[in-house]
């Protein structure tokens, strides 16, 4: 089973950036697809990027498609996200998931 670990969150103005981290652990991390979700309070995990296992094919939702880019360093067991641009509504708990592990989730605060 892997563990996945997210890092990097904290507060920004609105326009800023931020670059959140996934460190995981397992042998099958450069086999594996990796992704980030985001969570409202309250609300279900939204789907925000995806990563192939080469890194050479990536997916985003609507909202990040042009601020965000995910990446991944297969060497090292990392994903990443940089986020530019941030808006307030970008305020979330940011998920990274691989193979269905889910790490804890890193809080992401923009302030307008």
């Amino acid at each position: 089973q892997m563990r996945v670990i997210e890092s990097g969150g904290g507060v920004v103005q609105a326009g800023g950036s931020l670059t959140l981290s996934c460190a995981v652990s397992g042998r099958a991390f450069s086999d594996s697809e990796a992704a980030w979700f985001r969570q409202f309070p309250g609300q279900n995990r939204d789907f925000v990027a995806s990563i192939t296992e080469s890194g050479r094919g990536t997916e985003y939702a609507s909202f990040a498609e042009g601020r965000f880019t995910i990446s991944r360093d297969n060497a090292k067991s990392t994903v990443s996200l940089q986020m530019n641009s941030l808006r307030p509504e970008d305020t979330a708990l940011y998920y990274c998931v691989v193979r269905g592990n889910w790490g804890q989730g890193t809080q992401v605060t923009v302030s307008s």
